[in-house]
């Protein structure tokens, strides 16, 4: 069996500092990371799709974490056709932040800003999370194949928001576009009965590692607040759904990653706890 790896996607979420799960004396940047990884072996870094990473707090990621630790760093919105707030962006790109110049220069910094992590091992993936507007198409092939050229040698996983990337038989048209960049397909799990639901397929298109992405089963997924959209509590049941679909990704893919994003509370920590318990031999 391959290496399984648990965690959340985040670590600094408001709620979860403020919910009393760090422990006092812990509570600072430094005493909350070393607290986390002590508990967990992976965390998604969702602050990155709102800013541009830093190159001294990925140095500093790095040495706060124990060997063997990873992050999967979720890509800056800029780069996944996400919408931008002008403040976060650097200073002095053109006018057209879309265009080649200003593109080229964001994919620097942001390339910059992870390479600490990289060059430490410790970066597990780069998330590449699409919204619900990236349909299949021309366009969209075209945007995965700039991806592929800026991100050659990384180690990169995509979630697209948009079904029908993974409906009827389009999902081994998707698995093998993919497979041919090398890109880690992400499994989600999300309320399937919304129209907007991703299907829960488990594609494996990298062999070194597969996905999965536990977003909760709440009914105001694209419509509430964020609160409304990540406050859910799994159950048991709903976990060990995915005890033998995490178990078969782990016999075609060398690691997998699995990452709950109910980042309201404690409510992603207490569910990563329980899945590493369900999960063991």
């Amino acid at each position: 069996m391959s290496e399984i790896l648990v965690g959340a996607c985040s670590w600094t979420d408001r709620a979860l500092v403020a919910g009393g799960w760090y422990p006092a004396g812990r509570r600072d940047a430094e005493g909350r990371l070393r607290h986390y990884a002590e508990r967990f072996p992976v965390v998604e870094v969702d602050a990155t799709y709102y800013a541009l990473p830093g190159e001294r707090n990925a140095r500093l990621w790095a040495e706060r974490t124990p060997d063997g630790f990873v992050f999967d760093v979720k890509a800056f919105s800029l780069l996944t056709g996400h919408p931008t707030r002008p403040a976060v962006l650097p200073p002095g790109l053109p006018a057209d932040v879309r265009g080649p110049k200003a593109l080229d220069e964001v994919w620097r910094r942001f390339t910059d800003g992870i390479l600490p992590l990289r060059d430490a091992g410790r970066l597990g993936a780069v998330l590449f999370q699409f919204p619900p507007w990236f349909r299949p198409g021309a366009r969209a092939h075209a945007f995965l194949d700039q991806c592929a050229e800026r991100t050659a040698g990384w180690p990169v996983s995509v979630e697209f928001r948009h079904p029908d990337w993974w409906r009827g038989e389009r999902e081994r048209t998707t698995a093998d576009l993919l497979r041919s960049y090398g890109f880690a397909a992400v499994a989600v799990d999300m309320d399937q009965s919304l129209p907007s639901a991703v299907p829960p397929v488990t594609p494996v298109t990298c062999a070194r590692l597969a996905v999965v992405r536990l977003h909760g089963r709440s009914p105001a997924w694209g419509t509430g607040s964020k609160e409304d959209r990540f406050r859910y509590e799994y159950t048991d049941a709903e976990l060990r759904e995915w005890v033998p679909r995490v178990h078969a990704l782990a016999r075609r893919a060398e690691r997998v990653h699995v990452l709950f994003n109910t980042c309201c509370g404690d409510s992603a920590v207490r569910a990563a706890e329980r899945m590493t318990t369900l999960l063991a031999p």
